[in-house]
């Protein structure tokens, strides 16, 4: 919901000749490059904070001011010696025409339907923004309903969410600006497409909830911020409103608030049935929450039904007032309980989907089955299931890789859902909860073949002895030589698990000749509640040990080498970067941090980081701020450390991951690199955000910047 999950002293310049730039292997670059970028002068502040008696030194601080001017200049600077440097690489408009001849594929979204009606999304290959399309049954000719590419003229401006009402004659969306979290929402009638009066300001980490007779909508909001606190002040105190349509913002009613409870979040709902107003409770990004449940139709009070935070707690659907819930209650991987609502006490539940050896990553009731999809090793299998319980048989998949989807309602008589793999773009499928038949609904014409590809999962033994699986991609009959340029990927954190799935830019990547490798790493939710905690906080080490451990297993197993050898990540990932390039320079030699969680003493203090805590801790505890400190990728560079060939990107309207975790670090590579280093760049997207919602133009250029970069390095 608001990880940093999917993240964000300059003023010489000088042009970077195009010999300088060939792209060397590490270690001869002149051998390594003896022209280098001339990096603007980055100036200190005498920032000097005391973190319970001990003086950490913080002389960029002043880039925490992102609209500041001197702020602005740097960017700008910095921008002009990463663009002549990248200019001179010979890849780069390859890599670019490349991706863009890729990218031109018409593709959709998952449909979903309401009220007879059909809503997906549609590209038509490079247009900035998909479309938002509606058509009156499932084969029917479709019309446009929205289109975000009319909204600005950069692209810059999206469709972040819609949700239509039940009879599908009217539509909610979200609609974001340069990537922010904050979102804006509107209503809009379908059959004529105009926008109502209704606008809902202030929205961020909530989607909104119709009433049954589409006479409002429930929503969460924090207060305004104060003028020049939106990109990087705090966010606490969520409330819970509903707004009647046709009424002005300021009319609309609270409905629930806990100001004793600052870090409280909330997602309403409405049951299917219209009678229960459903309040999810969430605090931070740890996954534990509470329900809390309001009956509309006798108007009663709000009820607790499960609270403490003692474990995750996901409504899947009712019968009266018996409320199907997925838990992790009792269950580390997972389970579906039934609880009365007037017996809710843990010994009367009863267990419909009890635990298995594999992960329960989500579960939908649709019709009146469950589909529960589980992860085995990293890959998708999902199992249907009776309302009793009993088994109702396995899913057929297309074949080892992710599928999602699977949503839909008790009345409905089909869903439809997605399915990937590293070597296939991702397909929709319908499947007929009459039959059981799953038929093929769209599948996307990408000019790759796949089929010159094999991916195989391997194991590796990490630090302290656990197996760690991990994917490799490459072209068929590869040669074990340890020469092949390889990017290895990885996140681990907030039980967000990494799936196989197609991506265009590590398409291209494989189609040069290149290894693609995935580790799923500690922190994630490949294996369940373990496997996350296993790289939280005081075990957050495991995580870096994980990754260092694959990237010498592939080095070890002559799949590459360490002068071959690029790492990336973004956002959490983006923290696992900058700590595996501190603590192991010498083990790589070209880095990609994206939005990176980078200063780890002060990341809670901005927007939504102080819900990170749960996975990080917190460097106002004394015992943590030690753990923090100890892998905090700005606090951890040495100067005159040889450290990799390093392309930080960040967006300078990420208020998620805020940008100046990527300034201050950037600045501090630059300063501490050896003399004879290779470059250190910063890469700043401007009217860009923490990822979601960037025009396919900046996407393009971005991923073209950054293969090009890595690609130059490790040839």
């Amino acid at each position: 919901m608001n990880t940093p999950d999917h993240s964000r002293c300059w003023l010489k310049v000088l042009a970077v000749v195009a010999m300088l730039l060939s792209g060397f292997p590490r270690g001869s670059l002149a051998e390594e490059r003896t022209f280098r970028p001339m990096y603007p002068e980055t100036k200190k502040c005498d920032q000097v904070d005391d973190y319970h008696g001990e003086s950490i030194a913080d002389p960029y601080r002043w880039l925490e001011e992102a609209d500041a001017e001197d702020t602005k200049a740097w960017v700008v600077a910095q921008n002009k010696v990463t663009e002549s440097y990248l200019s001179q690489l010979p890849q780069r408009d390859k890599f670019r025409e490349r991706l863009t001849e890729l990218w031109n594929f018409e593709r959709f979204g998952t449909p979903r339907q309401k009220g007879g009606r059909y809503f997906y999304t549609r590209n038509d290959g490079l247009q900035n923004q998909s479309v938002l399309c509606v058509a009156e049954s499932l084969h029917a000719e479709p019309r446009v309903l929205l289109d975000p590419n009319q909204w600005s003229k950069d692209g810059t401006v999206d469709l972040a969410s819609w949700i239509p009402s039940d009879d599908g004659k009217l539509l909610a969306i979200g609609v974001s600006h340069a990537g922010s979290d904050w979102t804006e929402w509107k209503v809009v009638d379908v059959d004529t497409g105009k926008e109502r009066s209704d606008l809902l300001k202030w929205v961020k980490f909530s989607g909104v909830a119709w009433t049954p007779d589409n006479s409002g909508l429930y929503y969460s909001r924090y207060a305004e911020p104060a003028p020049g606190e939106e990109l990087t002040g705090a966010n606490y105190n969520q409330q819970l409103y509903f707004h009647r349509l046709g009424e002005s913002q300021s009319s609309d009613t609270l409905i629930y608030e806990r100001p004793d409870q600052k870090e409280w979040g909330f997602q309403g709902g409405v049951t299917e049935d219209g009678r229960y107003l459903l309040i999810h409770v969430w605090r931070g990004t740890e996954r534990k929450s509470q329900i809390f449940y309001q009956d509309l139709q006798e108007k009663g009070p709000i009820v607790e039904l499960l609270t403490g935070f003692d474990a995750d707690y996901d409504y899947l659907g009712n019968d009266g007032k018996t409320f199907y819930i997925q838990t992790d209650h009792s269950a580390p991987r997972g389970r579906v309980v039934a609880i009365d609502l007037d017996h809710p006490e843990v010994d009367a539940w009863k267990e419909i989907i009890p635990q298995t050896e594999d992960t329960l990553e989500s579960a939908d009731l649709v019709g009146d089955l469950f589909f529960a999809r589980y992860l085995k090793n990293a890959c998708s299998v999902v199992e249907r299931f009776h309302l009793d319980g009993s088994s109702a048989g396995q899913v057929e998949l297309p074949g080892i890789g992710s599928a999602n989807g699977f949503h839909g309602e008790r009345a409905d008589k089909e869903t439809f859902y997605s399915f990937t793999n590293f070597t296939t773009p991702s397909s929709i499928y319908r499947y007929d909860l009459t039959t059981g038949e799953t038929t093929l609904y769209r599948a996307p014409k990408v000019a790759f073949d796949g089929s010159d590809f094999e991916t195989k999962q391997v194991f590796v033994t990490s630090a302290d002895g656990v197996q760690v699986p991990m994917f490799i991609v490459h072209k068929k009959g590869l040669k074990l030589d340890g020469s092949h340029p390889t990017m290895l990927y990885g996140y681990g954190g907030f039980n967000i698990s990494i799936t196989p799935g197609f991506s265009l830019t590590a398409a291209v990547w494989l189609e040069t000749g290149g290894v693609y490798a995935v580790a799923n790493i500690r922190g994630g939710g490949e294996f369940g509640q373990a496997w996350h905690e296993g790289g939280t906080v005081e075990n957050k080490q495991h995580v870096f040990d994980d990754f260092i451990a694959a990237a010498e297993w592939l080095q070890a197993n002559k799949y590459t080498s360490a002068e071959h050898l690029a790492i990336r990540g973004g956002s959490n990932g983006g923290l696992l970067v900058g700590a595996c390039m501190t603590q192991r320079p010498e083990l790589f030699a070209a880095c990609a941090p994206a939005v990176g969680v980078l200063d780890m003493l002060r990341f809670h203090k901005f927007t939504i980081g102080w819900a990170w805590i749960s996975e990080y801790g917190s460097a106002d505890d004394a015992a943590q701020y030690k753990i923090l400190k100890a892998y905090s990728p700005l606090h951890c560079l040495k100067p005159g450390t040889r450290y990799p060939a390093t392309l930080v990107t960040t967006g300078d309207h990420d208020d998620r991951v805020v940008p100046a975790h990527s300034f201050k670090y950037a600045a501090a590579l630059q300063a501490a690199q050896a003399a004879d280093g290779p470059p250190t760049l910063i890469r700043i997207e401007t009217s860009a955000g923490h990822g979601g919602g960037k025009p396919t133009s900046k996407v393009i250029e971005e991923s073209a910047d950054v293969l090009a970069f890595l690609w130059s390095v490790v040839k």
